[in-house]
């Protein structure tokens, strides 16, 4: 009888031993290994975001949801997952992955049963379609929740391998020009989605675009698995849950700056809320074809393209902070032209706006959390962050359906206007903290 506990141990290689070794030693298997490590994760990261084009929670995801059933609570409860789903897990998941001194095997191993398998569910659910929509509703939430929710599970491990693999003055850089190209290709893939979308009838249409995300998106996992990680021995204790949740509590009181900055970031994350109805009110009020809804998938990746690459050169340079003000900026732009536009064209500019949005968002939202914590701290600090941001993105879209029940219009000028106030918060509160001339805050301060 297999022992869960073993299993797990197993499966994160836990009992592997670790070579001793000094920090110079460490940065030296870095830059030894930068370049394989740089192109191995490029790929992986291309390959994902070529097959998550294939289920945009911005575009795709809404429109077979809204084949399936015409309740906006159906649209609400999938802009909950693809919002809250991939952040709401890391906190719980922080204090173990601080312990671990390899956390490729959380991310390789681990990620493969958690976040690539459910995908399959996903083309299941699709084949049941019309003869049983109800029931293909439900297993496709079920899977599109377990996706996310088991990308949030190792979030933490891999967001400490990016920052063990890439020096801090190269990581912008890095991750910048990898969700470039996986964004160019999902944009180049767009094109094609749009034509599946047309030329096949439902749901065969569907069926071939979630095959063809979950098929690019287990290739990435092989690339993933080919990172070269630089071992380093454990320097944080054993801690119990109780004594886990009292550091977190010291930190959020005694870091002012990190405070300052998870106050706007959750407010940054509030103005989401308008997200998962953009292409839902363009269907209801215009009517545009399925087809549109491709191109409009083809929009949101051109401007996550430039906003990748854009936005991480900019941070490299400037630091993250900025690039999280701009990316604001144009989310309340893009809300504010939903609100008004006086024809469909308009969508268009509008989904290049968010996918800048949320290429800022991804690159920066992640890397400066990692410039607020000393290294051993990266995965709290990160878990804190990304779990609370993820119940306020869950909250966002409830309060999204509510607004619906009135108007669009009310919806996506209060969705401008939060965002309005959330940039306001990061340039005027929250310090740079790569500038800040600070060292990270140690919770034992």
């Amino acid at each position: 009888m297999i022992r869960p506990k073993l299993m797990l141990r197993w499966l994160l290689q836990v009992d592997q031993p670790v070579p001793a070794r000094n920090e110079a030693q460490v940065e030296a298997e870095i830059e030894r290994n930068y370049r394989w490590n740089y192109w191995v994760n490029l790929l992986d990261g291309a390959t994902f975001w070529f097959g998550a084009s294939f289920i945009s929670s911005a575009t795709i995801v809404p429109l077979f949801v809204s084949k399936l059933s015409d309740s906006p609570v159906a649209i609400g409860v999938t802009a909950v997952i693809a919002q809250g789903s991939w952040y709401l897990p890391q906190l719980f998941t922080a204090n173990l992955v601080e312990r671990l001194p390899r956390k490729k095997p959380v991310v390789v191993n681990l990620g493969f049963f958690t976040e690539r398998l459910p995908l399959f569910f996903m083309i299941l659910a699709a084949f049941l379609a019309v003869r049983t929509p109800l029931a293909a509703l439900l297993l496709f939430l079920v899977a599109y929740a377990c996706h996310g929710v088991g990308a949030g599970l190792i979030a933490t491990a891999w967001q400490d391998l990016i920052a063990r693999c890439f020096p801090v003055a190269r990581r912008g850089r890095f991750f910048g020009t990898t969700m470039f190209v996986g964004a160019g290709m999902g944009a180049l893939s767009a094109s094609f989605s749009a034509w599946l979308l047309d030329s096949y009838a439902f749901p065969t249409n569907f069926v071939i675009v979630f095959a063809i995300a979950t098929a690019s998106i287990m290739v990435s996992w092989v690339f993933i698995a080919l990172t070269r990680e630089p071992a380093q021995p454990v320097t944080t204790p054993r801690r119990s849950g109780r004594q886990y949740w009292a550091e977190l509590r010291t930190i959020v009181r005694g870091d002012v700056n990190f405070r300052h900055f998870l106050i706007a970031r959750w407010t940054y994350a509030l103005g989401s809320m308008g997200i998962g109805f953009v292409t839902v009110a363009a269907i209801q009020r215009w009517q545009v074809a399925d087809r549109t809804v491709g191109l409009f998938t083809l929009m949101y990746l051109i401007g996550q393209t430039i906003g990748n690459l854009t936005f991480g050169f900019l941070a490299d340079r400037f630091g993250h902070k900025l690039s999280l003000e701009v990316s604001a900026g144009l989310a309340a732009v893009a809300y504010v032209l939903a609100w008004l536009v006086p024809s469909p064209g308009w969508f268009f500019v509008i989904f290049v706006l968010l996918g800048m949005n949320l290429g800022a968002t991804i690159v920066s939202g992640i890397l400066i959390v990692m410039e607020f914590a000393a290294p051993d701290k990266r995965p709290t600090y990160a878990g804190l962050t990304n779990t609370t941001v993820g119940i306020v993105s869950s909250l966002a879209p409830l309060i999204g359906t509510s607004l619906v029940g009135v108007s669009y219009g009310l919806l996506f000028a209060l969705g401008g206007v939060v965002n309005l106030v959330g940039l306001l918060l990061l340039r005027f509160w929250v310090r740079e903290p790569r500038l800040a001339g600070e060292r990270p805050f140690a919770p034992t301060d």
